[in-house]
């Protein structure tokens, strides 16, 4: 990939999350943004960011080893910067809402026109004929996400990340990697576009099949998985470690009893019966789970090959990472995006500010 440029005019999380893993497998990515106040996530800051950081925390969660030019496209002039930029380029990368791209001249038939080469990759909110703007939150309280999230008794709730972004840009990256395999045969570029809500209604996965097969309409129900138990739920240990447990078969099943010292009633042979029975069973759970050292236990569960693990949380799991989870750079650290091993992972520069790149990009 290291042969890539990529032009970037997408922003907030989607888009630029697709931009991060190309630069992640050593390709130029440029972004390109509003010389006032570029990409809106640089603003995005938490109560404890300085104000007058233009490289926010959420900014940087997908922009590292990019390189930052500012241009108004909106002025014929500086849109010819861009032309030239992708008149070289591979990959476009864009999320403007239906419409917008036209009026500024960066849609797909114009810089193909330029460079039948070019792979135009493009995010909408719902689709390229819906004019309204795609949030991450409304997509997921509309496409049923929110109905599935939280406790039966607790309000609708959305994911604390964005995870339709998320999801669309995966989408995304494997229809650009698609069609750049596509083009070594062609020779030619094409346009791919992914929309959040069928990104959002596509990852329903078992929760939308359990209503189109068995008409049960899936509901929010905490830790519990809907088709399988015990799947999820958390029970405290002796010294109050918060351990979950995830038993995808009987066997496992089995062998949990065994180290448990549970004898194994009728109602919880099968995960049929277990799902049925699910509430006494996790009250039984909770003593004999209570009555457990987790440094004891923990052990034994991995040796018996029992899906477990202990509760962290969001620190404490970062504090205690692989290396090869982080971006460094000199006293800034990120996260990759890009998790598969066997693919050579390239060091990158950190964030950039903006338009730091202008003279470099643009040889002012």
């Amino acid at each position: 990939m290291k042969d890539l440029k990529i032009i970037e005019l997408a922003s907030v999380l989607a888009g630029p999350s697709v931009g991060q893993f190309f630069a992640e497998l050593g390709a130029e990515v440029i972004k390109v943004e509003s010389p006032n106040s570029g990409d809106v996530t640089r603003s995005w800051l938490a109560k404890s960011e300085k104000p007058d950081n233009t490289v926010s925390a959420y900014f940087s969660s997908v922009n590292w080893g990019k390189k930052s030019v500012t241009v108004d496209l909106s002025n014929l002039s500086e849109r010819q910067k861009i032309y030239q930029l992708t008149d070289q380029a591979d990959i476009v990368i864009a999320s403007y809402k239906p419409g917008d791209a036209e009026k500024l001249g960066m849609d797909y038939h114009r810089l193909n026109e330029r460079n039948p080469r070019l792979i135009y990759g493009q995010i909408t909110g719902y689709g390229a004929h819906d004019p309204r703007v795609g949030y991450d939150a409304v997509i997921q309280a509309e496409s049923g996400f929110m109905s599935i999230n939280g406790k039966a008794a607790d309000s609708p709730l959305k994911m604390p990340i964005a995870m339709i972004d998320l999801l669309a840009g995966h989408h995304l990256k494997e229809a650009l990697l698609v069609a750049l395999i596509e083009r070594i045969k062609s020779g030619n570029g094409r346009l791919v576009e992914v929309s959040l809500m069928d990104v959002a209604i596509s990852s329903l996965l078992n929760q939308g099949a359990n209503w189109l097969v068995g008409k049960n309409v899936p509901k929010a129900q905490g830790n519990a998985h809907p088709n399988i138990a015990p799947y999820g739920e958390l029970f405290e240990t002796k010294e109050g470690t918060k351990i979950i447990l995830a038993i995808g078969n009987d066997k496992q099943f089995e062998r949990l009893c065994v180290l448990l010292s549970i004898s194994i009633e009728d109602n919880y042979k099968t995960n049929k019966q277990r799902v049925v029975h699910r509430e006494a069973l996790n009250q039984l759970l909770t003593v004999k789970m209570k009555e457990q050292s987790a440094y004891d236990l923990l052990p034994k569960l991995h040796s018996n090959q029992i899906p477990a693990g202990v509760y962290k949380t969001i620190d404490q799991a970062l504090d205690h990472g692989a290396d090869d989870w982080f971006l460094k750079s000199g006293s800034v650290t990120g996260l990759r995006t890009f998790a598969a091993q066997g693919i050579a992972k390239v060091d990158l520069n950190p964030p950039p500010q903006l338009g730091q790149h202008n003279q470099e990009v643009f040889r002012l």
